[in-house]
C-alpha cells in the first residue's frame, strides 16, 4: 500500500493537538438532541408504508435511476413529485437534486455570471461557499443578520451591468437563529437584487403546514430561488429549487452537479413525495414540535441559562461554551447521562464560539427537555 503523504498526517496530527479531530460514530439508543430529524419522520412506519404501497401501485419495480436526468434516469416519479413540491410552496416550478449540497453547489456555481456580484451572510452554510468558489463571480460577506451592512454594500457594488445576489439561510445551522426576512425582501426589492434563500432548517418547522419562513410570510415574490432540502425536517433525502420555469430551464442546461449525476432512485423521489403528503396532511406533527420549542425556551429562562444561548425560536438551540475541551466534556458528560447532544467544535465555528447544539423534535418529552437543560446548569453555576 502507498505510504501515506506526510503533509496530511501533519494536518491529522494538528486536529488532534487541537482537540478537534473528527471521527464515525455509530447510532445510539440516547435520548436524541442532535439529529435533524425535527418531526420524526425518518423513523416512521408510516411514510415507509407507503412509499412500498406507493411503488407497487405504479408498478415500478426499479432499484435505481440508471443514469442521469438528462440520459436515462427521469423516470415519471419526478414529474410528479416536483408538481407535487412546487404546488405545496406555491411556487412557478421545482427542480429535484440529489442533496441539498449539490443544489447549493449547482447553483452557485452557474447562476452568477462574471459581472455579478454575490453578497453573503457571514454565517452562510459551507455547501454555498464551495458553490461560490466555483462561480466566475465576485463574492463578498457582510455582518451576520446586519442589513444596514449589506445595504452599504449594495450600494459599493451595484451598477448598469452587475447582478447582485442576496444569499441567506432563512434559519441558520449552527445557532438556530433567522434574519428580518421582512426588510431583507424590502431591501432587495428596492435595488433590485436577486434574493436568494436556503430554508433547510425551516422546511417542516414553521408555517402551518410546515412549508418554510419565506411562505408562511407571504414573502415568496420578493425570492429569485429557494433551497429546499429533505434531509432534516422531511427525514430522506434530497432537496429542491423553487423558482421560475427559466431558472428551472437554465439549471438543466448548465448546473453541473445536477447534469452530471446519476439520478435518485424511485424509491428516494417516491420517500419524498410521501414525506411531502405527509407533511400537507398532519399539522399535529408541527404543533408537537413548535410547543417542545416552546418549552425549550421557557426552561432554559427559568434555569437562568437564556443568556448562554443563541436567540433562537427554532428547533435548533446553541448553548456557547467556548474550548473544544470544555464543550466536549460537557457532552461526554451528558451522554452518560442518557442524552446524545453534540458538541461544535472550531474550526466548524470560530473559535471561542464551541458550543452544545441541541436539536428539538415533536418526540421530545418535556420530561426529558427539563432534565437535559437542568443537567447542563449543574456545569454552568
Amino acid at each position: 500500500m502507498k505510504r501515506f503523504p506526510a503533509s496530511l498526517t501533519q494536518k491529522l496530527n494538528q486536529r488532534v493537538q487541537s482537540n478537534a479531530l473528527r471521527s464515525l460514530t455509530q447510532g445510539t439508543t440516547l435520548i436524541d438532541f442532535s439529529s435533524n430529524d425535527y418531526l420524526g419522520f425518518a423513523q416512521s412506519e408510516a411514510i415507509f408504508a407507503q412509499t412500498h404501497e406507493m411503488l407497487l401501485e405504479k408498478n415500478c419495480k426499479s432499484n435505481g435511476a440508471t443514469g442521469s436526468r438528462l440520459l436515462s434516469g427521469n423516470h415519471f416519479l419526478y414529474q410528479e413529485t416536483e408538481a407535487f413540491i412546487a404546488n405545496f410552496h406555491q411556487a412557478e416550478t421545482a427542480l429535484l437534486f440529489n442533496s441539498g449540497y449539490d443544489a447549493n453547489v449547482g447553483f452557485f456555481s452557474c447562476v452568477p455570471q462574471r459581472s455579478d456580484v454575490i453578497l453573503y451572510d457571514e454565517l452562510i452554510h459551507a455547501s454555498i461557499r464551495d458553490g461560490m468558489q466555483l462561480s466566475n463571480a465576485k463574492a463578498y460577506k457582510f455582518l451576520h443578520n446586519d442589513c444596514e451592512d449589506l445595504k452599504a454594500k449594495i450600494v459599493k457594488f451595484q451598477s448598469q451591468n452587475t447582478n447582485i445576489y442576496i444569499v441567506i439561510e432563512s434559519v441558520y445551522s449552527m445557532d438556530g437563529d433567522s434574519p428580518n426576512l421582512e426588510e431583507l425582501a424590502a431591501l432587495s426589492e428596492h435595488y433590485g437584487c436577486y434574493l436568494v434563500v436556503d430554508e433547510a432548517h425551516a422546511l417542516g418547522v414553521f408555517g402551518k403546514k410546515g412549508e418554510g419562513l419565506m411562505q408562511s410570510l407571504g414573502l415568496n415574490d420578493s425570492v429569485f430561488a429557494r433551497i429546499m432540502t429533505f434531509g432534516k425536517g422531511l427525514g430522506c433525502h434530497g432537496a429542491a429549487i423553487l423558482g421560475s420555469e427559466e431558472l428551472k430551464h437554465y439549471l438543466i442546461n448548465f448546473s453541473r452537479s445536477f447534469i452530471y449525476t446519476t439520478g435518485l432512485s424511485p424509491h428516494a423521489v417516491a420517500t419524498i413525495l410521501t414525506a411531502y403528503q405527509q407533511l400537507s396532511g398532519n399539522p399535529l406533527v408541527i404543533e408537537a414540535l413548535t410547543a417542545n420549542i416552546v418549552a425549550f425556551n421557557q426552561e432554559k429562562t427559568r434555569l437562568g441559562l437564556k443568556p448562554m444561548f443563541v436567540y433562537s425560536k427554532s428547533a435548533i438551540q446553541c448553548a456557547i461554551l467556548p474550548g473544544n475541551e470544555k464543550v466536549k466534556f460537557i457532552s461526554k458528560t451528558l451522554e452518560e447521562k442518557g442524552y446524545d447532544v453534540k458538541p461544535i467544535l472550531s474550526p466548524t465555528v470560530p473559535e471561542g464560539q464551541e458550543r452544545l447544539r441541541f436539536c428539538l423534535h415533536n418526540y421530545n418529552t418535556e420530561a426529558d427537555i427539563a432534565e437535559v437543560l437542568r443537567l447542563l446548569s449543574t456545569f454552568v453555576f
